[in-house]
């Protein structure tokens, strides 16, 4: 199994671990909340390559 896939799994209990243990609205704001706060650090030059990796995957 790559490590790509530990982490989507790992992401995936986590997330539904929050779901049971506080309320929908918590748990989205931290899920949602987490990559976005993690984009936000990226300077412009980081942002661009990510984008450019993303882009260049989707058209496989």
């Amino acid at each position: 199994m790559s490590n790509r896939a530990k982490v989507a799994i790992g992401g995936v209990a986590v997330g539904l671990i929050l779901l049971i243990v506080l309320p929908w609205w918590v748990s989205f704001l931290i899920i949602v909340g987490i990559p976005a706060a993690a984009y936000l650090t990226l300077d412009s030059s980081q942002r661009r390559r990510l984008r450019r990796v993303t882009r260049r995957q989707i058209g496989r």
